[in-house]
């Protein structure tokens, strides 16, 4: 058995919220003092050919927390670029990034890594997602597409980043299509055990058909202990000084979930303009 932390975050290039300071060096001791195992992160810079204490951002975030980095560069500049990264502190075996960019003023990619914790492959998916509606679902199309075509049914599965989907209509198609639950969805609450044996039983039941067909956005908060509803829709991220919108999410399966949380106030309202979501997981 593994427990590990996961970290998901949106650094906004290293700038603060309201980008008009650096903030990297606050974000890298952030990140230190969290003690991530993995760590998705997006809007990271690889190049800036103007700000050199900005460039390879996953490399210098790597190297203090003494973890392996994967880079995804989706967006070109003149000087820049930015993409996703995944931080990782088990070996990283293999990984590619995909290309779904809806349309030429917002570049998106899927950064797809393969990670080993314990001789097990543990897929990792670092996403963010466009901010119109119909990109997003061809996104998510191409998203489950890939998971369904590269991913073995067995094998534990990661997905997180920057959906920008403050409806929350996406997470019932991931449940639906690839059994794949958000993590605060099915976190334990009020001294729920977080063991692999009672996330599964929690999985089952949630299975159970619905009496009539709901609207997508509604059915995922059917999904609760027991089959029974539980009301609790993702934690709001964005911005991160006011948190307003829902745009940020961890998705798993394979594990089961001791805890989730979204970090507020200080230090994390003055890093960058979402705030990070962290969820402990356990891997059998």
């Amino acid at each position: 058995m593994s427990v590990i932390r996961v970290v998901s975050y949106n650094i906004h290039k290293g700038r603060s919220a309201m980008g008009s300071r650096e903030s990297l060096a606050e974000l890298r001791l952030g990140l230190y003092n969290l003690g991530p195992d993995l760590a998705f992160l997006q809007e990271v810079q690889g190049r800036n050919q103007s700000r050199s204490s900005l460039h390879a951002q996953h490399e210098s975030l790597g190297a203090v927390l003494c973890m392996e980095a994967a880079y995804g560069c989706n967006a070109v500049r003149d000087h820049t670029d930015h993409g996703n990264a995944l931080l990782s502190r088990f070996p990283i075996l293999k990984h590619e990034n995909q290309d779904i960019s809806d349309h030429k003023m917002e570049q998106r990619g899927i950064l797809h890594a393969v990670v080993e914790i314990n001789n097990t492959p543990v897929h990792c998916l670092v996403v963010h997602l466009g901010l119109f509606a119909g990109g997003r679902s061809r996104q998510v199309a191409a998203l489950v597409e890939r998971i369904k075509r590269l991913v073995p049914d067995d094998e534990p599965v990661l997905v997180a980043g920057d959906f920008n989907d403050w409806n929350n209509r996406l997470a019932p198609l991931f449940v639906q299509q690839l059994g794949l639950y958000e993590v605060f969805a099915i976190a334990p609450q009020n001294g729920e055990p977080g063991n692999l044996r009672g996330s599964v039983a929690r999985w089952r039941n949630s299975l159970r058909p619905f009496p009539k067909p709901l609207p997508l956005a509604q059915q995922v908060h059917q999904l609760g202990i027991n089959g029974a509803a539980r009301l609790i829709p993702p934690p709001r991220t964005f911005p991160a000084a006011f948190p307003w919108l829902r745009l940020d999410r961890i998705y798993q399966r394979g594990f089961a979930v001791r805890s989730a949380r979204v970090l507020h106030g200080s230090p994390w309202k003055q890093l960058s303009d979402h705030a990070p979501l962290v969820a402990e997981l356990e891997l059998p």
